[in-house]
């Protein structure tokens, strides 16, 4: 009987001890986890008042720079009420287009006009990441912003800004040289001269976009690109003027290839080729099919009789044409026919057009005009994955 009490007491002993350990383990992790918590209160208070001070701190950064912005408009502002013209937005270029189009002459004179008609459009990756074009290449068309760098009053815009006065009004090919008001037209005579173009995209590969249906010259720069919104920038509605639907003006009765003209091609692809954005011969031929298509000639080129004496009257007075309708007169006379010459992708064509508009295509060869930049054509290799 002594023993079952001894062992019920000693159970209960036990009991207790354990029950005071637990107790007491649980006192020490109640401590810890209180002394912890203090910790991380205090943690968050810190952090609280760094956000605070790092909030009050923006705030009035803001409003320094809003303030900084006011007075810089302010002044600006003032500036322009003075001297309006003496203010400007310099921007830098921030790709550059090498197209099919050597020269000025024969380069379409509205986009689209000449699906054939190629180009690649390089940005400058020091500008330029070449992230900046993801996504591009799933619009079919976008819109260009380039500067007329070619215009033969170049130096007196980018020379002396402030000084230059432009014409109110330009010549049109389709009003046959007649005068019409420059923001009524798409001359590159502007006051800014900045256009604006579309082109179908092809392909993208990197920092560089190839396109179709281009009215660009080699080597213009480009301020910028945008992507072309049908849902919102086609309007089936719009109005022109009606000396502006009248093509037949500009379109050529028909155009007829020599028997000479594919062998010469031929016979001079083999160097073409090599920076060429055409696979082959015959698809170049198209592409001069395309352009002459439409009469590329100056006002004055289409306005004179094809004789030897008149022609030559007029090729002295080459600055007035120039300056006028900037086209370049690119012709020779032999006997009483003018051939004149249209320069594709460092190829010079040589053709003829009769009084009733029926243009011969007669030979093509090397053209001694090539561009530096031509002899490095970043899009070569683009075209040919692409387009075979």
């Amino acid at each position: 009987m002594a023993s079952a009490t001894d062992s019920s007491k000693w159970f209960r002993v036990t009991i207790a001890i354990a029950v005071a350990l637990v107790s007491a383990t649980t006192a020490t992790s109640v401590y810890v986890y209180k002394k912890k918590s203090r910790r991380w209160i205090l943690k968050i208070r810190e952090l609280e008042d760094s956000l605070k001070h790092s909030n009050k701190k923006c705030a009035a950064e803001r409003k320094g720079r809003i303030r900084a912005q006011q007075t810089i408009q302010k002044a600006l502002s003032q500036g322009k009420a003075e001297n309006p013209k003496a203010n400007s937005y310099p921007m830098t270029p921030i790709a550059v287009v090498e197209s099919c189009f050597s020269t000025r002459n024969g380069t379409p004179r509205q986009p689209l006009l000449v699906p054939l008609s190629r180009a690649c459009l390089v940005f400058d990756t020091s500008q330029v990441p070449t992230a900046a074009l993801d996504g591009l290449a799933e619009y079919s068309h976008c819109w260009i912003l380039y500067v007329f760098h070619l215009n033969t009053n170049a130096d007196k815009v980018w020379g002396e800004p402030a000084n230059f006065t432009f014409k109110a009004k330009v010549r049109v090919p389709k009003l046959m040289g007649g005068k019409m008001g420059v923001f009524a037209t798409r001359s590159p005579h502007r006051p800014c001269p900045i256009g604006l173009t579309v082109a179908k995209v092809e392909a993208r590969q990197g920092h560089i976009l190839l396109l179709s249906g281009v009215d660009l010259v080699d080597g213009t720069p480009v301020l910028d690109i945008k992507p072309y919104l049908p849902f919102c920038e086609s309007i089936p509605e719009a109005l022109v003027p009606q000396w502006v639907k009248e093509d037949n003006k500009i379109v050529v009765a028909s155009v007829h290839f020599s028997d000479e003209f594919l062998p010469s091609l031929t016979s001079c692809w083999a160097s073409a080729e090599k920076k060429s954005l055409y696979a082959s011969p015959e698809e170049f031929q198209r592409l001069v099919k395309q352009v002459l298509s439409f009469d590329i000639r100056s006002v004055s080129q289409r306005r004179r009789p094809h004789k030897h004496k008149e022609v030559s009257k007029t090729v002295n007075n080459i600055n007035e044409v120039t300056s006028d309708l900037e086209d370049e007169i690119d012709e020779e006379i032999s006997g009483s026919d003018v051939t004149y010459h249209l320069t594709l992708e460092g190829l010079e064509i040589s053709y003829k057009i009769d009084t009733d508009g029926n243009v011969l295509v007669e030979k093509s060869a090397l053209s001694s005009y090539i561009k530096i930049n031509n002899q490095n054509r970043s899009g070569y290799m683009l075209r040919k994955d692409t387009l075979g």
